[in-house]
């Protein structure tokens, strides 16, 4: 049962991570027709947000990483949330 519950964990982190670079390919496709600074703002946005999900996903495979470890994982949401947030209020 363990391992069914694990492939359905790792299926949809998987839809996680395809969702995001979906948004991200979008947003650059929306960039490139208007290169305005909110539609880049938002592509970097969302570009950081995927590689967020991407280590997330990564991490969750490796139980014994250290907190320090963890934390770096928080930087590209960090990243990607304040851009998003930069690009809605300009």
């Amino acid at each position: 049962m363990n391992e069914i519950a694990e492939a359905v964990l790792m299926t949809m982190q998987m839809a996680v991570f395809a969702l995001a670079l979906g948004l991200t390919l979008i947003s650059f496709q929306s960039y490139r027709m208007n290169k305005t600074k909110r539609l880049e703002s938002a592509f970097i946005g969302f570009a950081f947000l995927s590689m967020g999900v991407a280590l997330t996903t990564i991490v969750s495979q490796v139980p014994t990483l250290s907190t320090l470890f963890r934390i770096v994982e928080t930087i590209p949401f960090i990243i990607g949330f304040g851009m998003l947030y930069l690009s809605l209020y300009r």
